[in-house]
């Protein structure tokens, strides 16, 4: 892959970064069958009615998105936004760099609440049943500091920095979880013209040594979890001189350092930003062209790349997505939870700040009312935040519907009935039928069944971003249905800087991720290996390139891989060659069918797509997540598969099948036969061939996790490192 794109820890948790998504409906619940009664007459007949009355009306027009346009380089056929004749470069007149962006921001709403953090009143550690220890926290109200107050920080940090010794032209690397700290320290570094180096706080030991010391960085913002992580990597960073450690209240004691780190300058976040105070000095602001970030992707594919972005790169995606979104402004909130060393929630907050908009931050451990470390009668942060904007990975989605769906089915009976109908009524009128759910009935189900499960998220949710990969179909309808808010699909890589694609909010349509931003084009290009090509009919079809002023400068000290995946065409314009396959519907959006480097060639000549596949078998209720593997010298394929513990717990139960734990359980030649039959049925429900399909499955108790490495941030797999950590497990399904 070239780059990111974009129990009870459960099914409904992501490893240690685990998003809990249980939701608490028992009050949905209470009311009187005559009260259903009535509902279901004034809701269903009464609109069934009115909607046959006013059908010829409102007739379905084809909107065009996405609009073909002329352009250098590769042959192909390329679309543009079709609100803009010319790529959009910047958001605002004169706001061509990140510090300028910022700096306006700040002036025009210094009054603004802008970063907000939760007080944190106590800590303590629970212990379970079986021995585990789980850390559990009580969090009270948001704290929030002003666009003016905020500026102020960043300009005391850049001045510390200076304080500290940190020269011009060294490089800095942020090295933490997102919070608020995180944003005052890449602008502060803007403001003194520093280039960024930023880390997943997932990283390994052996990539988090060689992106410091390949990018030589000599002073690292980091978290108090990470400062250790650090001290015992100390005798492999070559370069570092300064530790600046972000303050943390469950910490009261010092620092320790040990062997190379004894010489280090180690300093809190606090005290440099008080030495800036005491010794102010002049900014030394970027240019446009300036490199602002070099971001470490996850290293899908092996050892991370630096990929490089310019001021005038991130500034054009920002400026792309910020005329997309509808009605942004000052009276929006935005929940903060992802990675800010990931791309997309890099973006997300650049355009949030830029509007004015108020970011609250949490954590994946946090988020819910039911997440993993929060007290039990603690808001999560989505309940206390009560966002009006946020973003989320697949991965996290899939997990908040699942957790809903396994809550309702554990009520059973009449709610789980009432449940069903509502949701069938509104998906049938998502799906354009004039016998679905609309108006009075729409309002009505809302209501009654759907605004208690939206709670989950804060209740306000207009708008849910899912970038990072392709959503299923499943999900966006769940969500979209269950949560009241349109999922904007976005797709896009770190070296576009997230940009390429937004789907349009009126367009709820599924297994599209919308036409291009208007700060890029996006053309499709012959790959006759795979037999996608341009000219093919309906839909043309090929490998995606994007083109335009948020493609970034390439790969730091990579030059070979650089000059393979980016070019210039002879008019300027700068492409980046994706990888991935797509093809454009007749409006202009695009969709990913595939993806080169995870096709396999099986023994009779048939190509196997992993990665499709994997999307489509992910459907089944049993999978948690899974890995499609293709030996080219045999004849079919096989998977590891990591057991969901709710689904498959419960299929045990009624089944009878008495196990002594759920590692046992994933042994067991029934629960295997079981899940093999759910993955045929899902394959052949999405018409699969019968070799897509695996023939034998390695049932896994354990969830894949970033901390464990076989997993991006992003929850995306990390193929090479599954294979090799299951080597012997794939071999013995091939052989047995």
């Amino acid at each position: 892959m070239a780059s990111e794109r974009s129990v009870t820890q459960s099914k409904s948790e992501i490893g240690e970064s685990g998003v809990s998504a249980q939701v608490n409906v028992n009050s949905f619940w209470d009311f009187s069958q005559g009260t259903i009664m009535s509902a279901f007459f004034i809701g269903i007949i009464v609109p069934i009615i009115i909607s046959f009355t006013f059908r010829n009306k409102f007739g379905k027009k084809v909107k065009e998105r996405g609009v073909t346009v002329v352009v250098g380089g590769e042959p192909g056929i390329a679309k543009r936004n079709h609100r803009y004749l010319s790529l959009v470069e910047t958001a605002s007149e004169g706001a061509t760099t990140l510090a300028t962006l910022f700096e306006d921001s700040c002036s025009q709403n210094s009054l603004q609440p802008f970063l907000g953090t939760r007080e944190l009143i106590h800590t303590e550690t629970e212990v379970t049943k079986d021995g585990r220890t789980f850390e559990k926290v009580t969090l009270g109200n948001y704290v929030w500091t002003t666009y003016r107050e905020a500026f102020q920080e960043v300009l005391s940090f850049a001045s510390g920095l200076a304080a500290i010794g940190h020269k011009k032209g060294e490089r800095l690397a942020i090295f933490a979880e997102t919070r608020a700290e995180w944003l005052i320290t890449l602008q502060g570094c803007f403001r003194r013209n520093i280039t960024v180096v930023t880390i997943y706080a997932s990283l390994g030991e052996e990539a988090l040594a060689h992106s410091l010391n390949e990018t030589e960085v000599t002073t690292v913002v980091c978290d108090r979890k990470q400062l250790k992580k650090l001290v015992d990597l100390s005798r492999q960073l070559e370069t570092v001189k300064r530790i600046v450690y972000m303050d943390d209240e469950t910490i009261k004691s010092e620092p320790v350092l040990s062997g190379s780190s004894s010489s280090w300058a180690v300093l809190p976040f606090s005290e440099v930003k008080s030495l800036g105070r005491e010794n102010p000095v002049d900014p030394d602001l970027p240019a446009a062209n300036d490199v602002a970030v070099i971001m470490y992707t996850s290293g899908s594919t092996g050892v991370p790349k630096g990929v490089m972005m310019s001021h005038a790169n991130v500034v054009a995606t920002v400026a792309g997505v910020t005329t997309l979104v509808r009605g942004l402004g000052t009276k929006d909130k935005y929940m903060a939870y992802l990675p800010l060393a990931h791309i997309l929630e890099l973006i997300a907050e650049t355009v949030i700040y830029s509007a004015g908009a108020a970011i609250g931050y949490g954590s994946p451990l946090t988020l819910t009312d039911t997440a993993s470390k929060i007290k039990k009668g603690t808001k999560g942060d989505a309940s206390e935040l009560r966002p009006t904007l946020m973003t989320a990975v697949p991965a996290i989605l899939d997990r908040v519907r699942d957790g809903v769906r396994k809550t309702i089915d554990s009520k059973g009976g009449l709610p789980k009935k009432i449940f069903e109908i509502a949701y069938n009524r509104r998906l049938a009128a998502i799906e354009g039928s004039w016998l679905g759910a609309w108006g009075v009935e729409k309002l009505l189900w809302e209501n009654l069944v759907f605004q208690k499960i939206s709670n989950v998220l804060g209740g306000q949710i207009r708008c849910l971003l899912s970038g990072g990969a392709p959503l299923s179909g499943d999900t966006q309808r769940f969500i979209n249905i269950c949560f009241g808010a349109p999922i904007v699909q976005g797709y896009g890589l770190t070296e576009t800087c997230a940009g390429a694609t937004f789907s349009e909010w009126d367009d709820l349509s599924i297994g599209r991720v919308g036409p291009p931003i208007p700060s890029c084009y996006i053309k499709l290009v012959n790959w006759e290996e795979g037999g996608y090509l341009p000219t093919d009919k309906p839909m043309p079809r090929g490998e995606i390139v994007i083109g335009g002023p948020s493609v970034t400068l390439g790969y730091f000290k990579n030059q070979a891989k650089t000059d393979e995946v980016y070019k210039v065409d002879e008019r300027g314009v700068r492409w980046f060659y994706t990888g991935d396959i797509g093809r454009f519907h007749p409006d202009g959006c695009l969709e990913i069918i595939d993806r080169r480097k995870d096709i396999v060639k099986l023994q009779h000549g048939e190509y196997v797509s992993l990665g499709k596949v994997e999307a489509v078998l992910s459907a089944s209720s049993y999978v948690e997540n899974i890995m499609l593997h293709a030996d080219p010298f045999r004849n079919f394929c096989v998977a590891l598969v990591v057991a969901s513990h709710a689904s498959l717990e419960s299929w045990a139960t009624k089944e009878g099948i008495i196990y002594k734990d759920f590692s046992e359980l994933c042994e067991k030649k029934e629960a295997v036969a079981e899940v093999l039959k759910s993955l045929a049925e899902v394959g052949q429900k999405s018409k699969l061939e019968r070799y897509e399909v695996p023939t034998k499955v390695k049932l896994l108790a354990e969830s894949w996790t970033p901390e464990s490495g076989l997993v991006t941030a992003a929850l995306k797999i990390k193929r090479e490192n599954i294979k090799k950590t299951f080597a012997a497990d794939l071999k013995h399904l091939y052989e047995q």
